[in-house]
């Protein structure tokens, strides 16, 4: 007969060691997980719909709540909410009174905050990289897709509704509504196919999207202009871009201002004037610009010339004057001066911000029809709008302001 095996002190000192650092290693992954450092309070119940817009803009704007939001440069209202971002947390307001009705925040700063499908988007800085993506469903604040990204921190988001672009000098990113990464382009970190990336060492200076179709304004080594590229973003993963066209521009220092399904409108200098680009990159049309020589200085901030859509038309901001654009072939419509941003719509009417105010404009010429007086105190900069049921919103630098 086998004799009982009898448990010496030994091995129970190493059992117990082993026990111990399991139990350890399990503590150090729960304390050094992302959802050990998030605080997620979702509303309950959920945010629900805002009435409709008034039937026209109104005659008179007050201030009716205000919140912090550095880390987005346009105001965010989709759905039943508004949303901002500062410092590191993203918050769901009460549109008509301001109230913070959900809110996620992580142990990280945000570099930006987007909006895609219906979602809106936290990007956090982890280290070097703005690498952290987060969905938010804007009812509720519940998380919804996340995924890591490579972009950096000046990262901007653009959305064509399906497909969101994180902007970047030498690298950037599109991606699903699932967040799934549909395209990298640049300079890759760790590519999984060498020589996949046509131009890594370009500096992308500006963006434009529509559903799509990506432009990019590159500034080359070697080149004497500046080189615009449109890409074509698809549905699925790629390591190599789709690329429609790559052509260098007569001239530098250039951005590119918006897209359409067959067309891309570029802003060159010397003389400065928009130049209309078609299927294969060549010039369709050339229209002449009265833009001051300070409009035209440096890069756009984020790679992203200021743009708004409204029905029947784009609104881009020079910094200085709104230009309309048509929607389809891009060629300038009409031009208010003395403006402070690309303006946007209410009650299907464009407005447009002013020193004095909101300037109520006529979609077809431009002309003034009247303003709403606005009270910004003693802020000057530039000024983002847009409009959620009857609440109109200010993007004033740091600050949301909602007015009603």
């Amino acid at each position: 007969m086998l004799q009982a095996e009898r448990r010496r002190r030994g091995d129970l000192v190493a059992a117990a060691a082993v026990v111990a650092v399991v139990v350890l290693g399990i503590v150090l992954v729960v304390l050094t997980s992302p959802a050990a450092h998030t605080e997620s309070v979702t509303a309950v119940p959920p945010l629900t719909a805002v009435p409709a817009a008034p039937p026209d803009v109104p005659a008179t704007l007050t201030e009716a709540w205000r919140a912090p939001s550095a880390a987005s440069d346009t105001p965010l209202a989709f759905g039943p909410a508004v949303v901002t971002a500062d410092g590191s947390t993203v918050t769901g307001h009460d549109p008509l009174t301001g109230e913070s009705r959900w809110h996620y925040r992580r142990d990280l700063p945000l570099c930006t905050l987007g909006s895609n499908a219906g979602m809106a988007l936290a990007v956090y800085r982890n280290g070097e990289f703005c690498s952290e993506v987060t969905a938010l469903m804007p009812d509720t604040g519940a998380r919804g897709p996340q995924r890591n990204s490579d972009v950096v921190p000046g990262t901007r988001l653009i959305s064509d509704g399906y497909l969101v672009t994180a902007t970047g000098p030498y690298h950037l990113e599109t991606w699903r509504s699932d967040l799934v990464k549909t395209l990298d382009y640049g300079m890759v970190r760790a590519p999984s196919e060498p020589k996949t990336q046509p131009r890594p060492n370009c500096l992308h200076t500006s963006t434009a999207i529509t559903s799509w179709r990506l432009a990019v304004l590159e500034r080359c080594p070697r080149e004497a202009g500046d080189r615009l590229t449109l890409l074509r973003p698809g549905n699925n993963e790629s390591e190599k871009p789709d690329q429609e066209f790559s052509v260098v521009l007569p001239a530098s220092g250039t951005r590119v201002v918006a897209v359409s399904p067959d067309r891309a409108a570029v802003l060159l200098p010397n003389p400065t004037r928009l130049s209309v680009r078609g299927a294969d990159g060549s010039e369709v049309a050339s229209y002449p610009l009265d833009v001051p020589a300070e409009d035209l200085a440096g890069d756009p901030p984020g790679a992203l010339t200021p743009t708004r859509a409204v029905p029947g038309a784009i609104l881009w901001w020079t910094g200085s004057r709104t230009v309309a654009l048509d929607p389809i072939d891009l060629h300038p419509v009409w031009t208010l001066p003395g403006t402070l941003g690309p303006g946007g719509a209410m009650s299907e009417r464009p407005l447009i911000p002013t020193p004095a105010g909101l300037a109520v404009v006529n979609p077809a010429d431009g002309a003034v029809q009247r303003t709403i007086p606005v009270d910004r105190g003693d802020y000057r900069g530039p000024v983002t709008l847009t409009a959620l049921g009857p609440i109109l919103l200010e993007q004033r630098g740091p600050t949301l302001v909602a007015l009603r």
